[in-house]
């Protein structure tokens, strides 16, 4: 949620290691040209994007527009804006490990010593460290500057802390930007408009009144292309150390003093390190593992994770992880947190449920579901709650209805991607939807117990089909607290 102070954007120069790379291909050049697009980007700012191969930046641009037509569309690619958008655009070719390479974007960054600069690190995490040295060796950093830094970071809590000790050999904590691209999404925004905003919800955010809550990230994608990274890496470091606990501690955080970014963090923390730790056999009992096999996934037959290119033919690597997640504290003890995420999923869905508990006693002679505020953050950006209301008819009957807020049809303005907002913020100098290094700590604080269970046990993965929900074992798990995974959203 962007600080609304101001929204007018100093002179810049954003430098994105990694130039040619697919984030920025995909994501990151066509962020800026939304935002060029819409003339929120001052006349005073430059995209230098950084890379070995040896291009000049007339051939690099003519690569960014093969990619940023495939990846933009038609309707909203207009060729007058793209040529202006394009003067923006200066390239480099440096080899990052190579400190006399640095000079030559000394050179490039000479003129203009005033202006706000973000180095984003769109790398190798094995190569941050190296970058960091090399513009602080090449006295690059001002301090107008900030360093933005792209998940994973570190493989356990010891790794993340290296990380972060070698960032801060450079940068100071306000200069860092630990990118979370969920947090810069519409509906998690409007998911803090939503509890903070408004009188109605808050009465009812707490234990009495809420049952469980279920946070569920779904790919339809399997490892395409990803098995070097993927197979030392797996869905617990993946995405539940990150995107599944950010929508959790968005989801249970207390309310801040306000919407400064440090008071927001603030909050955030304190979810992390409340949540209930998970040890030893209590490892067993409270989570799911999962590694799909064969199966079919939208017509198509997939194979199985261990028959993929480049994954090791007995690899343990969990495509899927469900876990009950507890937190210790007054507004939320004894309210189960289901969280799951896989890849070969029958389709692809961010969703959050929340399931309100049912009435204490009901006058009506008739089944009733407990109501359910639905959260969806992809593939659309829906927010629903479900509800009861009388039927037409002299019967009192009742059936469900959904008071609804769709987006798409609510709001007549582009839907804008998580990046565009991100990269904004990072030029403003707002930190509130960036990760502090102790967010970081902790989430890895209550990951690594669990890690190390599965190592010390050699827990396998159960087999799933790729195209269903994940094991059997899942549906087990969250029906010990009585409650079911909601999978038809309706």
């Amino acid at each position: 949620m962007s600080n609304s102070v101001s929204f007018s954007l100093a002179p810049f120069d954003l430098v994105l290691f990694g130039g040619t790379g697919d984030l920025a291909m995909r994501k990151l050049l066509p962020a800026m040209y939304f935002r060029h697009h819409e003339a929120q980007l001052p006349d005073e700012g430059r995209i230098i994007c950084i890379a070995r191969s040896d291009l000049t930046t007339e051939q690099f641009v003519q690569k960014m527009e093969v990619a940023a037509r495939s990846y933009i569309k038609p309707e909203d690619f207009h060729d007058e804006t793209w040529k202006t958008y394009c003067d923006r655009i200066v390239y480099a070719p440096i080899d990052i490990t190579d400190q006399s390479h640095y000079d030559k974007l000394a050179e490039l960054l000479k003129p203009f010593p005033d202006r706000v600069r973000v180095f984003y690190l769109s790398t190798a995490p094995s190569l941050f460290a190296r970058i960091c040295q090399g513009v602080s060796e090449a006295g690059l950093i001002t301090h107008q500057s900030r360093v933005a830094l792209e998940k994973p970071l570190g493989r356990d809590l010891e790794s993340a802390l290296q990380i972060n000790d070698q960032l801060a050999g450079a940068f100071d904590e306000r200069q860092i930007y630990r990118i979370d691209h969920y947090l810069g999404k519409e509906t998690v925004q409007n998911l803090m408009a939503l509890r903070f905003g408004n009188s109605l919800f808050e009465p009812l955010w707490r234990r009495e009144h809420i049952s469980d809550v279920q946070i569920t990230i779904a790919e339809q994608l399997g490892v395409e292309g990803r098995a070097g990274y993927y197979d030392h890496t797996g869905a617990l470091r993946d995405m539940v150390q990150n995107h599944l606990l950010q929508l959790l501690v968005i989801l249970a955080m207390e309310p801040p003093v306000s919407i400064h970014p440090d008071a927001v963090r603030d909050e955030k923390i304190k979810v992390l390190r409340s949540l209930k730790p998970i040890v030893g056999r209590d490892v067993l009992t409270n989570i799911v593992r999962g590694q799909y096999k064969s199966g079919v996934v939208t017509g198509e037959q997939v194979l199985a994770y261990r028959d993929a290119d480049g994954v090791d033919p007995k690899s343990n690597t969990e495509t899927y992880v469900a876990i009950k997640a507890e937190i210790e504290s007054w507004r939320w003890q004894g309210v189960p947190f289901f969280l799951r995420t896989g890849k070969s999923m029958p389709e692809k869905r961010t969703e959050i449920v929340v399931n309100f508990r049912s009435v204490p006693h009901s006058i009506f002679d008739m089944p009733m579901a407990p109501n359910r505020l639905i959260i969806r953050l992809q593939p659309e950006e829906i927010i629903k709650l479900q509800i009861f209301a009388k039927g037409r008819g002299d019967e009192m009957r009742l059936q469900p209805v959904d008071l609804d807020l769709d987006f798409n049809e609510t709001f007549e303005k582009r839907q804008m991607i998580a990046y565009e907002r991100l990269l904004l913020d990072m030029i403003r100098g707002n930190q509130t939807l960036f990760n502090h290094r102790d967010e970081v700590a902790a989430a890895w604080e209550w990951i690594d117990p669990i890690i190390n269970t599965w190592d010390e046990l050699n827990v396998e993965p159960r087999l799933y089909a790729a195209g269903t929900w994940g094991p059997a074992a899942s549906n087990a798990l969250i029906a010990k607290d009585g409650c079911g995974w909601i999978e038809e959203f309706t």
